[in-house]
C-alpha cells in the first residue's frame, strides 16, 4: 500500500507541470519594468498589459526597478523562478546596449532570458530648454562650438545617452553629459532649466512639447518619423549617419516552459494589432507591432551586435 502511495504522488508530481502550464495564468503575473513611473516604457506598458491580461484571462501587478541602467530589474528577473509569473518588459538598454557601457554585468541579455515577443519601437527626439538661443540643430550645434564644454545633456536610458555622445562626436562638439536613473527625474531637471537639452522618447518627452514647456529639434531616427511627420531627422538636421531608436519587448527567465511562452506571445500578437490600440499608443509616441518568438529572438541578437557598433563609434568606454 505504501509503495502504491508513493507512486501515485511520484505521478501526480510528474503531471503537475503540466497541469500548470494549462491553466496558465492562474494568478498575478508579475511584470518587472526597468524604469521609473511615468517613463515612456512604464506608461505603455500599463496600456498593453491590462489588454493582455484581458486575452489570457489573468492580470498583471507592474512594479518598477529603476537604476544601475535597468540592471537592477534584469538581474531581479534572470533570477526568478522560470514559471511565467515574473516577467521583464524592457528596452534595448538592458538587452542591447549595457553589455558594452557596463564593466561588469550582473547578467547576461542571452543565456538569462527568454524573448517572449515584441511589442513596438519608442522614437527618440531631441528636446531643447525654452532659453537656450538655438532655434534648430545648427544653431545648437554653432552655440556648443562657441562655448566648448557649457551646454549639457541629461539621459535617462541608455539609448539617451548614447544619443547624447553620438550627436557630439558627430557634430564635432563639447558637451557634458548629466545622467540620471531614469527619463522622469532627467526631464525635471532639463523642466527646470538646470540642463541644456536630453534625447528622450517621444511618449516621455510628448506631454511638455504639447505644452510648449520644452522644444522638440529632431527625431534620432534616419528619415523623419510617421509619428511627427513635420520634425526634421537628425540627418536631415545636419549631422550625419545618424539613426538611433528605441525597441520594446517582453522578455521570461530562461527555462521558462514553452507553452507559456507561445501562450504569451499569441496574446500579445493578438492584443497589438488592434487597430485601436495601435491608434492610441501612436498619439503618445510609440510605433507598436509584434511578431512571432523567433523573430523577437534573432531580432535580440542582431540588436546585440547593432548597439556594440554605435557605442565603439560613439567613443564610449564602459564604466
Amino acid at each position: 500500500m505504501k509503495r502504491f502511495v508513493l507512486t501515485a504522488l511520484a505521478a501526480l508530481a510528474l503531471a503537475n507541470p503540466a497541469s500548470a502550464q494549462s491553466d496558465y495564468p492562474n494568478r498575478p503575473i508579475n511584470l518587472i519594468l526597468p524604469f521609473a513611473a511615468g517613463s515612456g516604457t512604464d506608461t505603455t506598458t500599463r496600456i498593453i498589459s491590462q489588454l493582455v491580461g484581458q486575452e489570457l484571462g489573468g492580470s498583471f501587478v507592474i512594479e518598477n526597478k529603476a537604476g544601475a541602467n535597468g540592471s537592477i530589474a534584469a538581474q531581479f528577473v534572470a533570477r526568478a523562478k522560470p514559471d511565467g509569473y515574473t516577467l521583464l518588459v524592457t528596452t534595448n538598454t538592458t538587452h542591447s546596449a549595457n553589455p558594452s557601457l557596463l564593466k561588469n554585468m550582473s547578467y547576461d541579455p542571452i543565456k538569462d532570458f527568454v524573448p517572449v515577443a515584441r511589442t513596438g519601437d519608442l522614437p527618440f527626439f531631441l528636446l531643447v530648454h525654452p532659453d537656450v538661443k538655438a532655434n534648430n540643430v545648427k544653431e545648437l550645434i554653432a552655440l556648443a562650438k562657441a562655448s566648448p564644454g557649457k551646454l549639457t545633456y541629461a539621459s535617462g536610458s541608455s539609448s539617451s545617452s548614447v544619443s547624447g555622445a553620438t550627436f557630439a562626436r558627430r557634430a564635432g562638439i563639447d558637451i557634458l553629459h548629466v545622467p540620471y536613473k531614469s527619463s522622469p527625474p532627467a526631464l525635471n531637471d532639463l523642466l527646470g532649466g538646470r540642463t541644456t537639452m536630453m534625447f528622450v522618447d517621444v511618449p516621455t518627452g510628448m506631454p511638455h512639447v504639447i505644452s510648449k514647456a520644452l522644444r522638440p529639434f529632431a527625431m534620432t531616427t534616419r528619415t523623419r518619423s510617421p509619428l511627427m511627420p513635420d520634425l526634421p531627422s537628425m540627418e536631415e538636421a545636419g549631422v550625419p549617419d545618424f539613426d538611433i531608436s528605441s525597441w520594446q519587448g517582453w522578455f521570461a527567465p530562461a527555462g521558462t516552459p514553452q507553452p507559456i511562452v507561445e501562450k504569451l506571445n499569441a496574446a500579445i500578437q493578438k492584443v497589438i494589432k488592434d487597430p485601436a490600440l495601435k491608434s492610441r499608443l501612436a498619439e503618445m509616441g510609440m510605433d507598436a507591432f509584434s511578431g512571432s518568438q523567433a523573430d523577437f529572438d534573432k531580432f535580440v541578437k542582431d540588436q546585440l551586435v547593432l548597439w556594440t557598433r554605435l557605442i565603439k563609434d560613439a567613443g564610449i568606454e564602459p564604466m
